[in-house]
């Protein structure tokens, strides 16, 4: 039976009920009246039954929407190599390039969970080179650009991955005052150190790199390009968004290595 066929059937028992409830004499205009305003509401709250009735089952006739699915990976993407810090054999064919943000909380999650597993299985066994390229995302990083500044500084005195490691220790502790303190702890010569961040010498390469970025198709942090060398460009194969796990790379870098052979 449907909800529609029990809806009139209690109309029908509910009018019943109030015309053999109303006395046989009961002949004036104000009951005749309320009688009336009672079947019109429940006329109105069988309408609105109905209604409610033809949704469902539009929505159980209508398709499953299907699950969000990631944006493609660009295609003919070529990046880049010269001059930005890398890890790893110079020679090695297969690269990953790194867009990262030091205060994006997932970038550190990465830096500090999955890239080590990276650098011991794929770059210091020769088999990748890793490299790093600058996203500081400014408008909910405010203090992202200069700390990406303060990274490259340290690359002048060689100190680069170290002050890379330290700003993602500390990345509550990343504003310009406190990026001196980070720099003593790393070693570097403070006075040089202060020189290059004063003098903003860094900020054309980080801006740069948000360009390439974008054009690349980055909207987030961190982003991760594996593709092969040639020269001082790589042409990418592979596209990982996100601070996902460790087996994501490896299968990806597996796929790219075996590729090569």
């Amino acid at each position: 039976m449907s909800l529609t066929t029990v809806a009139r059937g209690v109309l029908l028992v509910t009018v019943s009920v109030l015309l053999a409830g109303a006395p046989a004499a009961a002949q004036s205009s104000d009951e005749v009246k309320e009688l009336r305003r009672e079947l019109e509401a429940i006329k109105h709250g069988q309408e609105q039954l109905q209604r409610d009735v033809q949704e469902i089952k539009a929505l159980l006739r209508a398709p499953r929407a299907a699950a969000p699915t990631p944006p493609p990976a660009p295609q003919n993407v070529v990046l880049t190599l010269d001059g930005d810090p890398a890890k790893g054999d110079r020679n090695a064919r297969v690269v990953l390039v790194e867009f990262t943000d030091y205060q994006c909380p997932f970038c550190g999650r990465h830096a500090r969970d999955t890239f080590p597993q990276i650098d011991a299985e794929y770059v210091k066994t020769g088999k990748l080179r890793y490299v790093t390229r600058e996203f500081p995302l400014e408008s909910i990083h405010p203090q992202a650009f200069k700390a990406s500044e303060a990274a490259l500084c340290a690359g002048d005195q060689g100190k680069y991955w170290e002050m890379h490691g330290r700003l993602f220790t500390n990345q509550r502790e990343l504003a310009p005052d406190q990026l001196a303190a980070h720099a003593q702890a790393v070693g570097l010569d403070e006075k040089k150190f202060s020189a290059c961040l004063g003098g903003g010498s860094k900020a054309a390469k980080v801006r740069r790199d948000l360009a390439d970025g974008a054009k690349a198709g980055v909207t987030g942090t961190p982003a991760f390009f594996i593709g092969v060398a040639d020269g001082a460009t790589v042409k990418v194969s592979r596209v990982i968004r996100g601070a996902v796990p460790f087996a994501a790379f490896k299968d990806a870098i597996d796929a790219t290595l075996a590729a090569q052979k």
